[in-house]
C-alpha cells in the first residue's frame, strides 16, 4: 500500500477587534487626570505645570469619546489591519518573517518583515494578544521571533 502525502486543512480564518473604550483607558485616563487635580487643588501647583501634564491625556479623551474601532484580520491568502482610518493589507506569501518585540513598558509590537526586506509596523491598537497573532502566523506556516525589550 502505497504512502499518501498528508495535507494539513488549510487554517480558519482569523479575525480581532477591539473598541478604544475601555476599562483599562478608562481607569488610566481618569487616573492620570486625578493626579494632575490633586497637584493644581491640593498641592498648589503652577497652573503652566497642570496644563502641561494634562497635555498627555488628551489623545485617549478622544479616544474614551470617539470609541473607534480597530482589529485585524487573518485569511488563507492575506493580513488586513484597521484602526480608525488607517487600513492594510499584505499577502502571506509576501511575509518572510514576523517580529514581536516587547519594549520597556511591557507592550509587545509586531513587525511583517517582507521578502523584499520591507518592514511593515502593525499598529498596536489593531493588534491582537502576541500569544494568539504568534500561533495564527504560525498555523499558516510563517516565521516569528520575539525579541525583549528592544529599546526601538
Amino acid at each position: 500500500m502505497p504512502d499518501t502525502p498528508v495535507t494539513s486543512a488549510p487554517a480558519e480564518d482569523y479575525s480581532f477587534s477591539r473598541r478604544g473604550r475601555s476599562r483599562a483607558a478608562l481607569l488610566a485616563t481618569g487616573g492620570w487626570l486625578a493626579a494632575v487635580l490633586v497637584l493644581w487643588l491640593v498641592l498648589d501647583a503652577a497652573l503652566w505645570l497642570v496644563i502641561l501634564l494634562a497635555l498627555p491625556v488628551l489623545p485617549a479623551l478622544t479616544d474614551l469619546i470617539r470609541n473607534p474601532l480597530s482589529g485585524m484580520k487573518i485569511s488563507d491568502g492575506h493580513i488586513e489591519w484597521f484602526t480608525g482610518k488607517l487600513t492594510g493589507k499584505a499577502d502571506l506569501a509576501e511575509i518572510a518573517l514576523v517580529r514581536f518585540d516587547t519594549r520597556w513598558d511591557f507592550s509587545v509590537r509586531a513587525t511583517l518583515i517582507l521578502e523584499n526586506g520591507k518592514r511593515i509596523r502593525l499598529p498596536q491598537e489593531a493588534t491582537p494578544p502576541h500569544e494568539e497573532t504568534d500561533a495564527e502566523f504560525q498555523k499558516r506556516g510563517i516565521r516569528t521571533e520575539r525579541h525583549h525589550f528592544t529599546a526601538f
